[in-house]
Order: structure tokens, then C-alpha cells, then sequence
């Protein structure tokens, strides 16, 4: 039997506390007994895969920062001195860094690679010259993604996050911005890591010249026309995703990079958005678009904008309350003689 968002409502109302008197927890509440549809709620255990590559678009001058920097927080985030190793230990998150800077098709998604030290291979080809990764590539990060989520799972997760890292990144997701939720290049384009007012004005063209390159592919050919804009970290997230969406996990949004990974699960795999909820809206401006064109209002609007999964761990705790809301107050008819 399907749970509606009347229902749990219902139940709420039902409670011993003032109808609506919760305000938005109760929103929130109801979206999160829909997503997993279960009166009682669980937020745990749960976990966040945070998901690393490079991007050859760099080499244009689309970042204040270069790819070095990936390398360097994967040695911090392996040390547990990141802020999303550091806010995984508050929250009680498990977390699991995997590499999808070098993706072989030939492993057909059977081999998830971690860092056995933290030198991450060569990421995407630059998409300002060219498709950014074949549909081999493509598939084969998909499957990556697709191996992680039901890994958590069979380790008992109920609530799955994603993580990146990879300088350049809010290129590639401001491309799918543009390509998979109608956005334009002054929407979707942001300063991602800090860029300065010149780096934003090449940043804007490179990013409309390649989304151009794959509007004609969308209708006709969609995993080419994404592959061509995508980083391989973005991809194995979408298959996190549709893979999490299908085996019926709760999925919590991150911020503008997981965001686009989510538009491309849900035009592969419609129907995925119906298990996510969004942890918050970042500091960048196609955030916005993205969150809108899957129907997703955010839990907190704080301007975030690093990634790793950050923003979906500091919305945890709001998450447990509103599970503890639904599981742990009495009902009013039970307590009044």
C-alpha cells in the first residue's frame, strides 16, 4: 500500500502536541516518511560515498584552484581531517572515499576502486575541446555508482548520501544544468571555488559552447549528449542514485555538483527524485534551477558551497528529528483519560 503525504499527516495530527505546531519538521517529517514510505522512519545507519576525479576542463582556466588540490584533500579526507570526514564523525556517518579518476570499461562496474594512497588518477578529457568521456566511460562510472549503493545497503545503510571531489567540478554540473533543467549560461554558471570575475566570464563561454555541443544529441542519443558534458565522479553519483532510488533507500542531497548527478538519474531513470530530499541550497546560482526542475525544496538555504557532502551532513540532524517526531511521540488519544 502506497503511503501519502495525507497520511502521515494524519498520524502527526494524531499526536500529543498542538496540530502543525512543528511547523516545518512536519513538512519534513511528511517528505520523509513518503521517501521511504514508512510511518516510523529510519535515519539509521547511514552513509556517504564521496566519490573523487579530476577534470581535464581545468586546463582551460575554469578554476581559481588547480587539480593538485584534489590529490592534496584526498590525503586530508583519508587523514580524517576534512570538514566532511570531520562532520561524518559527529553525525555517526559512515564514510567511503572512492576513486573514479580512471575508469575501465572492461570491469563492467564489478570493481569499485578506493585509494590505496591518495593519488588519484587522470580524470575527463577537457570538454571545452571535445566529449568529455566516451559512453564506455560513462556506463562503466554508472556501474560504479550502482556497485557503492547496493554495498551500503547489503551493510545495512537506510540512508544514503553522496559526496564529491574534484577541482573544476561546477563546470561539468553547470553544463548539465543548462542541458537537463532548460537553465542559461547567467543561471547556471557560478564561481565555484572562488573564481574571480575573469575566470567567471571564460568559465560562462566554455560551459555554453559545450552544452551547445550536446543539445542536439539530447532527444536522439542522451547517455552520448551527457556523457560529453559529465565528470566521472558526476556520473558514478547518478548511478548511486537510480541505484539507491530502485532498491528503495532514502537518498539526501548534497549541493550543486550531487545536484546535477541527480538530474541526469532522473532523466535515465525517471521516478528517481521520489526518494530524495535536498539538504540545503548552495551559494551557487543553477542550484536553484536544479533543485526546481526535480520538484525539491531545501532544508536550509546557509550559502555552502564546498561540497564533499557537507551540506547533507549538517541537515542530519534534522532529518533524526523529524524520524524522532514520528517515532517517538506518544498519540494524544493515548495519553488523555
Amino acid at each position: 500500500m502506497t503511503i501519502t503525504a495525507k497520511q502521515v499527516t494524519d498520524h502527526l495530527d494524531a499526536l500529543a502536541k498542538p496540530q502543525g505546531s512543528m511547523g516545518r519538521l512536519e513538512e519534513l517529517a511528511v517528505a520523509l516518511a513518503v521517501a521511504q514510505q514508512n510511518l516510523r522512519p529510519q535515519t539509521k545507519p547511514r552513509r556517504l560515498v564521496l566519490f573523487a576525479g579530476d577534470h581535464g576542463v581545468v586546463e582551460s582556466g575554469v578554476s581559481a584552484w588547480p587539480s593538485v588540490v584534489t590529490t592534496a584533500m584526498i590525503e586530508t579526507i583519508l587523514a580524517k581531517k576534512a570538514t566532511s570526514s570531520a562532520l561524518a564523525t559527529t553525525q555517526s556517518v559512515d564514510l567511503r572515499l572512492v576513486d573514479t579518476g580512471s575508469i575501465n570499461p572492461a570491469t563492467n562496474g564489478k570493481e569499485s576502486p578506493t585509494f590505496s594512497d591518495a593519488r588519484i588518477a587522470a580524470g575527463t578529457a577537457d570538454l571545452s575541446k571535445g566529449p568529455a568521456m566516451t559512453k564506455d566511460q560513462f556506463h562503466a562510472a554508472w556501474d560504479i555508482g550502482k556497485v557503492e549503493a547496493r554495498r551500503a545497503l547489503d551493510e545495512g545503510s537506510v540512508l544514503l548520501m553522496a559526496g564529491e571531489m574534484g577541482i573544476g567540478n561546477t563546470t561539468p554540473a553547470a553544463c548539465l544544468t543548462m542541458l537537463l533543467a532548460s537553465a542559461d549560461a547567467g543561471n547556471a554558471v557560478g564561481r565555484g571555488a572562488g573564481a574571480g570575475d575573469a575566470v567567471l566570464a571564460k568559465k560562462r563561454d566554455i560551459v555554453a559552447g559545450a552544452t551547445e555541443r550536446s543539445v542536439g544529441l539530447l532527444a536522439v542519443d542522451p547517455v552520448a549528449a551527457i556523457a560529453g558534458i559529465a565528470g566521472f565522479e558526476i556520473a558514478a553519483i547518478a548511478g548511486y542514485y537510480a541505484q539507491a532510488a530502485d532498491q528503495g533507500s532514502t537518498i539526501l542531497l548534497d549541493g550543486y555538483v550531487t545536484t546535477a548527478a541527480a538530474l541526469i538519474a532522473e532523466r535515465l531513470q525517471p521516478g528517481t527524485s521520489r526518494r530524495m530530499i535536498a539538504a540545503h541550497l548552495s551559494a551557487e546560482p543553477g542550484h536553484r534551477v536544479a533543485l526546481d526542475h526535480l520538484d525539491l525544496q531545501p532544508l536550509l538555504e546557509w550559502d555552502m558551497r564546498l561540497g564533499e557532502g557537507t551540506g547533507a551532513l549538517t541537515a542530519l540532524p534534522l532529518l533524526d528529528s523529524a524520524a524522532a517526531l514520528l517515532n517517538d511521540v506518544a498519540k494524544l488519544s493515548d495519553i488523555m483519560p
